[in-house]
């Protein structure tokens, strides 16, 4: 109860200050408008930039540290609880913004769909089907269908791309979006689902939630970065790391079902 409205106050709040901010490129407002607009804007750009980065150093602790235990519960809270912010910020703002950001927006919802239901598989040891099971097989669609259109527009676009992103970008809200249709369509039609299955829907969502976030900063805002760290390891581990975690925890599941850790 406590998170739900905790989203839905950052949501409302987002929605109200964006407005105000929607003549920026990146949450930047005229230094002549109003006191509350650049205010506005100004909370939600630290709130975006502060969840994102608390979210991605506590997200690899949660995933390295032992499933089901002190640590692990913690660096999830505090995970997802700054996800909850960056993600919505981001995704509730990019409408407004003066230049296109329809693939960040996608994204956007696509990362907070995964964080939402990956933080319910975790919670909801007992199934329960409801409008929220299928208002996140409504959002699993849209954003493989996002993808595809997005693939076709760019394709045929005279610049080759969808605001400034190429086609190849938009694979992942595809592969991810039909995934995440597939397996919430499986769970609706089956009313049923092992603790396995729960853990694994846990798993590779959390994860794959992450690798969004970083990929959306170590690539997509590299010119942040320190001239050392680019193009070297340093800048490449962060956004891999969660997709290899993924395939690691998901093969742990499956084979030490019975292993405490994972439980």
């Amino acid at each position: 109860m406590m998170f739900r409205r905790f989203a839905v106050v950052i949501l409302a709040f987002c929605l109200l200050s964006g407005l105000g901010a929607a003549s920026a490129t990146t949450l930047e407002v005229d230094p002549d408008a109003a006191l509350w607009v650049r205010l506005g804007a100004d909370i939600l750009l630290y709130l975006h930039i502060g969840g994102g980065a608390v979210g991605m150093m506590s997200g690899p602790i949660a995933i390295l540290s032992r499933k089901g235990h002190r640590l692990h519960r913690a660096a999830g809270k505090v995970f997802f609880v700054s996800m909850l912010t960056c993600y919505t910020v981001g995704a509730a703002v990019a409408p407004f913004l003066a230049e296109g950001q329809r693939p960040n927006f996608v994204a956007g919802v696509l990362a907070l769909y995964l964080l939402l239901t990956s933080w319910r598989a975790a919670t909801r040891r007992v199934l329960s089907i409801g409008p929220l099971d299928y208002a996140g097989l409504a959002v699993a669609v849209l954003v493989g269908a996002s993808g595809a259109l997005f693939m076709y527009q760019g394709a045929n676009h005279p610049s080759g791309t969808v605001d400034g992103s190429p086609p190849d970008a938009f694979v992942i809200f595809v592969f991810v979006g039909v995934i995440a249709a597939l397996e919430d369509l499986h769970l609706i039609l089956r009313r049923s689902i092992t603790e396995i299955a729960r853990l694994s829907r846990h798993l590779w969502r959390m994860c794959m939630s992450l690798f969004i976030a970083s990929g959306s900063f170590f690539f997509g805002q590299e010119q942040l970065l320190p001239d050392w760290v680019r193009g070297t390891l340093l800048q490449d581990i962060p956004v891999f790391f969660p997709l290899v975690a993924i395939v690691i925890w998901l093969v742990l599941v499956r084979v030490s079902r019975k292993n405490p850790a994972l439980s």
